[in-house]
């Protein structure tokens, strides 16, 4: 007899592409349209005006945070400013929302610095690249939406963390000191300040109070966020300048003091040489696979940062606008491209940021275009204007970031504590602590287990069982809540509490909203522990979700037996009326098999 043909290696490559092009097929994968396209229908002149303008303040407020994020995070000032261009064009090009601003954040600068201070700049270039293509692959998958399921204490809490430790790493540009290194945890940094107390500079004190004061006084004193204007607001220059922010005013005004009166204060120019005036080049990072294999967590956490603070900043920004909410997968798969791309110019981790997405909407941004023009008014401030940066004094810098960090932080959150329950308070103030003594990923993942924890411990004590005698020896249980694993020791708990006399135990489910396999695991253990007392098990009234687990489970037969397992409560009823329901008819039941 002939023997078959082995099939050729192409029939084989043919059917295993169709399987996987079916398979892939299946998966929910998001589709890749920006926002840009949707913002395009019925774009005019007006709107592009519009959008010119905004850009052009956002950009102006982009400029002394790009630089005093990246010198606070231990790169050179251009780094945060190429972040800036590269990164902010392409989440405004490619994102999923029409008005956030994307480029270097503050919440990152701990975690950036930490990094650089751990595994090396290089490494911080690769650990980026890596985390965008992470980022890229959650909004693809989309994991967008799951983003929101953080609970708020858990936010709260690491922001203010987050917050504490901005502040705390610009106390050594605030006061002047000039350690060798300055550790990235937080005890190492509190003593390294301590040590290094004697060599404080008052004028460097006096700079940074001054420019905090500045920036915080700054929108009353031009009438902004309705406060009244001063008299002499009337004046021409007085008008001109009051449109520029706080930040540049601060920047300017006393760039220009340290330049005319040569203040012996360290600036840009003394510690890093300036900023270079031109187009960022492109750079291949040294990439070596041990290297890799060691920055899965640095991945992790840039990931994990960056979606949370892009998606909670497009929340933020649909809540200030009128224009169609955001994308979240989209936005992650543009935050992805940028964090992917800007690190070959020399970038660091970008994200959505609140305050630069906030000055957008406030300053009538229509469309993601509002984005591009920031990012070219950045570029084309690198161009003009970059040698004026050697005068920038690193006391002013540590000023507005002082500003930033009390701006991000939600200190009220503390206030409120006690009218919350202990499980929120615990939460926040455990997330808080672990961000500032620890890192973010240990605050971040202890956080979200006691939250699930307290979580379970609630829900299981929302099920309950309330009794009632239905008939003479049969008694009536009616279950509220979700039967899952962390209620079932209620179900395991009713053959020791049946009061004498009872032959037939009913179990009404109409409000029972849910139940997981442990949940019928238990109920399949009650029916074995009450046939062996003589008592009987009807189960009635069970919704969709309960009653399709148990038709799916085959145990409608095989364990309960098809008579025990009645609509509703009525049907019950009628059942004992006619004497159907009675010891007697309790189905035999099959002991478990020895292993």
């Amino acid at each position: 007899m002939d023997q078959p043909e082995p099939p050729s290696r192409a029939s084989v490559y043919h059917r295993s592409s169709a399987t996987f092009r079916s398979w892939w097929a299946q998966l929910p994968l998001a589709p890749f349209r920006p926002r840009l396209l949707d913002a395009w229908q019925g774009y005019d002149r007006h709107r592009f005006l519009k959008d010119c303008g905004a850009g052009l303040t956002v950009g102006i407020v982009a400029l002394p945070l790009a630089m005093a994020f990246a010198i606070a995070s231990g790169v050179p000032p251009e780094s945060g400013l190429f972040t800036a261009i590269i990164a902010g064009f392409l989440i405004a090009l490619l994102g999923g929302s029409h008005v956030q601003i994307g480029g270097p954040a503050g919440a990152f600068i701990v975690i950036v610095y930490g990094i650089v201070e751990r595994y090396g700049l290089a490494n911080l270039l690769i650990s980026t690249i890596l985390a965008g293509g992470l980022l890229f692959l959650m909004g693809w998958l989309r994991l967008g939406g799951l983003v929101r399921y953080i609970p708020v204490s858990i936010v709260i809490g690491f922001t203010n963390g987050i917050a504490v430790l901005i502040a705390l790493s610009q106390l050594k540009d605030l006061l002047g000191l000039s350690p060798e290194r300055m550790p990235a945890d937080f005890v190492g940094q509190i003593q390294t300040l301590a040590a290094h107390m004697h060599q404080l500079d008052v004028l460097s004190l006096l700079m940074g109070l001054a420019t905090l004061a500045l920036v915080t006084v700054w929108p009353r004193m031009v009438g902004r966020d309705g406060v009244a204007p001063p008299a002499w607001h009337a004046s021409r220059v007085f008008r001109a300048v009051s449109h520029l922010p706080g930040p540049i005013v601060a920047l300017v005004l006393f760039s220009v003091v340290t330049a005319l009166l040569a203040l012996p204060v360290a600036t840009i120019g003394s510690r890093f040489g300036g900023i270079p005036q031109g187009l960022p080049s492109f750079a291949w990072p040294a990439f070596t696979w041990d290297g890799v294999r060691q920055l899965f967590i640095p991945t992790i956490t840039i990931a994990m940062l960056g979606a949370i603070e892009s998606l909670l900043c497009a929340r933020v920004a649909d809540n200030l606008s009128t224009l169609p909410r955001h994308n979240p997968n989209q936005e992650l798969m543009a935050q992805g491209v940028a964090n992917m791309v800007t690190p070959f110019f020399g970038g660091i981790p970008a994200t959505g940021t609140i305050a630069r997405t906030v000055t957008n909407v406030r300053a009538g941004a229509t469309s993601p275009v509002a984005g591009m023009v920031h990012a070219a008014v950045l570029l084309l401030i690198v161009l003009v204007a970059a040698p004026l940066a050697v005068h920038v004094p690193l006391p002013v810098l540590a000023g507005i970031l002082l500003s930033v960090a009390w701006n991000m932080g939600e200190w009220k959150a503390f206030a409120h504590l006690k009218q919350y329950h202990y499980t929120y308070r615990t939460i926040l103030v455990g997330t808080f602590l672990l961000t500032v003594i620890f890192d973010l990923t240990v605050a971040v993942e202890v956080g979200l287990v006691l939250a699930c924890v307290f979580f379970i411990y609630r829900m299981s004590t929302l099920f309950r069982i309330e009794r009632d005698e239905l008939a003479p020896g049969v008694l009536l249980c009616r279950l509220y809540g979700s039967l899952f694993f962390g209620a079932v020791g209620k179900v395991e708990d009713l053959p020791e509490q049946l009061p004498p006399g009872v032959r037939v135990l009913v179990l009404e489910a109409s409000r029972l909203i849910s139940m997981d396999t442990s949940g019928l695991d238990a109920l399949v253990q009650l029916q074995r522990t009450l046939a062996r007392q003589g008592v009987r098990l009807v189960l009635c009234g069970l919704n969709e979700q309960p009653a399709s687990l148990l038709q799916r489970s085959g145990r409608v037969a095989d364990t309960f037996g098809v008579d025990n397992v009645m609509s509703d409560l009525s049907a019950v009823q009628q059942a004992v009326a006619s004497t159907v329901v009675s010891p007697q008819a309790t189905p035999p039941v099959t002991p478990p098999a020895t292993p």
